[in-house]
């Protein structure tokens, strides 16, 4: 992991692509905020240290909402992006997630299944229990790492990937994301972000005969209300996990 001027956290680089810990606020892609985007900092980064003349190429493999934080793959290469794409598509890109969440759900893991809507006026996606027209099937299983007097910290593997499925399947759930004032939460957080983390990616390198696993640490500030909660027994190994990022051969 390596922080430069542009105040990137590199997670892994190579010749054919780039992981970087994103910021909560930090945006994808270019939106019509015209803020500056995730993709223009990293280009800025590879132009100024390999002194590349022209445009930069960049492909965006995969995206993150702008509230939250945690590990995004960027293609530096065309070969790279089309491999890495066709990886998403049939779900060879294993994502898991932290979140912390209000309330303390009672099963200590579980899988949630709903069916999803998604409104882009407001940018806000409805959760239905049963199947309904125009609404996409949505599953994921979580597991409680740690637990407070008000909140617990969950572990969250996506088995589908669809508009805000975690943020809206847990307030479905009756536990909203802290922070997300949009699906529920009780109060928003100073920095405008949500505790919602992409934690950790395990893919093949799609050029390489080399597995990756990449663990991105948690930000800093708001994400300190974990160290204050009890591990739950069963699911310590979660948590023994190297903040730093892995890579096996």
């Amino acid at each position: 992991m390596s922080r430069n001027p542009t105040e990137l956290e590199i997670l892994h680089e190579d010749n054919h692509l780039i992981v970087v810990n994103k910021k909560p606020g930090d945006i994808s892609q270019n939106d019509r905020t015209g803020d500056e985007s995730l993709p223009d900092k990293i280009k800025k980064y590879i132009k100024r240290k390999y002194q590349k003349p022209g445009n930069v190429f960049l492909g965006v493999v995969h995206r993150l909402d702008r509230p939250t934080s945690g590990a995004l793959i960027f293609a530096k290469t065309s070969k790279a992006l089309s491999r890495l794409n066709k990886m998403l598509q049939s779900h060879r890109i294993k994502k898991t997630y932290w979140a912390v969440v209000e309330g303390i759900p009672e099963k200590t893991q579980d899988t949630l299944i709903h069916y999803l809507k998604k409104n882009p006026k407001n940018n806000k996606t409805t959760v239905f229990l049963r199947e309904t027209p125009g609404a996409k099937k949505a599953e994921l299983h979580y597991k409680v790492l740690k637990k407070g007097d008000r909140y617990a910290l969950l572990e969250i593997d996506l088995k589908t990937g669809r508009h805000h499925q975690i943020r809206a399947q847990l307030a479905k759930a009756g536990h909203p994301v802290k922070g997300d004032l949009k699906y529920g939460a009780k109060r928003s957080l100073k920095n405008g972000g949500i505790l919602l983390h992409a934690r950790k990616l395990v893919f093949d390198h799609p050029v390489k005969p080399q597995k990756l696993e990449i663990i991105a640490p948690l930000p800093e500030g708001e994400w300190s209300i974990v160290k204050h909660m009890t591990a739950v027994g069963e699911n310590l190994n979660s948590l023994k996990n190297s903040p730093s990022n892995k890579h096996s051969q």
